[in-house]
Parts: structure tokens; sequence; C-alpha cells
């Protein structure tokens, strides 16, 4: 399935505010078709485009990039050498790294973004496949656009949520006479927990994910033993594989990719596997995992949505969601439906998130009982499943 790209939805800019982008990339082949489509966007422009990561460290300060693509196996100093001297020049740099999806190289795209990389990005393993570069241009386009402005706002913006306020008072008439507050300063609509005790966790997350994911099993331990996890982080094959092994030792209990068929139990986390989707299925008195195999969702395969909404058929009311920093929205439709059967949603906050789509859009849509810093998600989540849900 072709994704279509194009610039509409791109922001219109001046010389002055383009997304200065950095390609490391030993490939000419890839420095040029990457510099292409960056130079077609009308918000973003290639500043160096370099073969090696010595290179890049050499010349960094002079050609002052907001964003860096860079590739992990390259002559000289490969990309998580050079990752670390990059950071140490420029601390607010966007990197993303690019690389093949080998197991190797999953592995490094891990450990990079526990180094300080912003993202990772697979390249496809041939160019010349027509579905597999598009897709990944779409992707790598997003990621720097995203990502690049948040650093052109700089590190030290105040980029903290919205207050929240219950939803009765989300629009108080004015005073007559009175000017309207500025649609900016609106407090963000809580609603109340769901009254049913939750059954099961549901997690969705994309770009950030993985460090807020492993920051998040590390602290629910107790929980993960009485009621079973359920994630799906935006990320393609072999990545999965990488990431539920990491999730396990973080939280010192089994996670692994989910099987099509087995049973949902307590004391498991369930990871969707990359290329395809996870729901989950009544069969008899046991939840259990179905995969699918259909297009993408919201540009995304795995998707939040499809685990979210299929739960209700498993557990109705008796579900606690979370959606983590990530692009987009997806979880949003997903996390309406669970608030409608009665169950909560939890969104991490903008301060905390790399990117603040996915749960911002669910905070705006005002379906959060709690929108929270990274570090406040797992007390209040142990918290709810233990009986508290005020």
């Amino acid at each position: 399935m072709s994704v279509a790209l194009t610039s509409a939805t791109a922001p219109t800019s001046t010389r002055t505010d383009k997304v200065r982008v950095m390609v490391v990339d030993d490939s000419v082949v890839i420095r040029g078709m990457i510099s292409r489509w960056i130079g077609a966007e009308p918000d973003m422009e290639v500043t160096a485009s370099l073969r090696t990561g010595l290179d890049a460290v050499n010349q960094l300060e002079r050609i002052n990039p907001d964003v860096a693509v860079l590739d992990i196996e390259m002559p000289d100093l490969d990309g998580i050498s050079a990752l670390p001297q990059l950071l140490a020049k420029k601390r607010d740099l966007v990197v993303i790294m690019a690389s093949t999806l080998t197991r190797r190289n999953a592995e490094i795209s891990l450990k990079a973004l526990s180094l300080g990389a912003s993202d990772y990005i697979p390249k496809p393993e041939s160019t010349r496949e027509a579905t597999a570069a598009e897709t990944f241009r779409h992707d790598l386009i997003q990621k720097i656009r995203h990502l690049g402005a948040k650093a052109r706002r700089g590190a030290g913006h105040n980029s903290a949520s919205p207050p929240l306020a219950p939803s009765q008072d989300r629009s108080r008439a004015a005073a007559p006479g009175a000017a309207p507050a500025p649609a900016a300063a609106a407090p963000i609509a809580r609603r109340a927990y769901g009254l049913l005790s939750p059954k099961v966790l549901l997690i969705g997350a994309s770009t950030g994910g993985p460090q807020a994911l492993m920051s998040l099993v590390a602290e629910i331990g107790p929980l993960i033993d009485r009621f079973p996890v359920l994630i799906t982080q935006h990320m393609p094959p072999t990545f999965t594989t990488i990431l539920a092994e990491h999730l396990a030792r973080t939280s010192k209990r089994p996670a692994h990719e989910a099987v099509d068929g087995e049973t949902v139990k307590p004391g498991q986390i369930y990871l969707a596997p990359g290329g395809r989707h996870m729901r989950v299925v009544r069969h008899g008195i046991d939840a259990v995992i179905a995969l699918d195999d259909g297009p993408p969702i919201n540009f995304c395969k795995p998707a939040v949505d499809p685990m979210f909404t299929s739960a209700i058929d498993v557990w109705q009311g008796s579900i606690m969601s979370v959606i983590l920093t990530g692009m987009g929205s997806d979880g949003m439709r997903g996390g309406k439906d669970i608030v409608a059967a009665g169950g909560s949603v939890i969104a991490q906050d903008e301060a905390s998130s790399v990117v603040w789509g996915m749960p911002g859009a669910a905070a705006n849509a005002g379906i959060c009982a709690a929108v929270l810093p990274l570090n406040q998600i797992a007390p209040k989540l142990v918290r709810a499943f233990s009986g508290d849900r005020s």
C-alpha cells in the first residue's frame, strides 16, 4: 500500500525558520535520495550531506543543524560512536538513527535511544521497491518535521501541559463585556475514572516510546503480577523482538511478542509484533490474542486503536489505558471507545513527551482521567489497580 506524501499539510516557512538537516550516510544513493526528499519540503532544508560520522563530528559546529539523520554503519566513525560526540558538541541536536532491519542494528538503535538519540528509522532493504521507499520517505519526513520543530522552539521553552479541569468547567460564560480568555489558556477537560475495577492495562506509544516504556514497566511490577499488560509500540519487525527482551529485563517479568491464539494471562507483558496489528478476542472464558495482517491504520502497523477497541468486547469497562509519547493521534479514537464503555484513559503530559501528538490528541479530546508527567504515571496506575481511582 503506497503512502502518498504531499506538502499540503506542511506549514509554510521562510528561509529563516526552516528545520536544518544534516544527512550522514556512507551510501551516496541514500544521501542523494534523502536530500531530494528534504529539499522538496517547504519547511526544511539540507545543510550538509556527509559520508562518515567523523565528518559530522568535525563539521557540526560550522553546519549547526537542528536534526541529524545518522546512519549506523559507516567507515572511520560509525553512528553509535559518533552519537555521543555530536551530542557533547550540541546538546539539543535531534539525532534520528537510520539502519537496515537486522537484529544487530535494532539492538544498536535501541542502545542509541538510551544514549540520547531522539528516534530511529529503518531503511528499506532496497530503495527500488516503491512501497517500502515511499513509507520510508513518509516516516522520515514526519519525524524530521515534528522533532525538528520542537528543537527549534528550544529546549528551554515552557511546554507544560495546560491544567486539568473538570468537564463541566471547560467553558464558563464570560461576564458581560469581558474579553474572552485566550484559547491557549483553556484547561484540558478531565473525566472521572471509570467506576469498574480495571482488569487489564493497555499501553500505546510511538516516538519516544521505548524509553518511556522502560521507565514505566520498571515501576509497575506488583501490578503486572496481578493483571495482564498489553502494549502496542509503533515499531517494525525485529525491533519489537529486541524491545520485548528489554522490557523483560527491565520489569523482571515475562515479556514477549504476542503470538496469535495465545491466552492472555496475568503476570505477562504482551507486545504487538512489528508489522501486525494486535487485537484481543473472547474465546470461551479466556481472552485470546488475535494478530491481524490488515492494512496500516493511522499510517501505523501495529496500531493502537485496534488493540484498544477490541479489548472492550473482552473486558467491557474494566480497562485502564495509557497513551504515551508519540506522533499523530493513534489511540485517541480507541480511547474514546474505552471511555464510552466505562473504562479510563491516562495520557503522558507534554513536558515529558518527546512528541505530544498521541497523548495530546487524547487530552484535547477530553477523554482523559489524568494527564501526567511520565514519572507520575506508574504510581497512579499502582494506586488505581489497588482500588484508588480518585
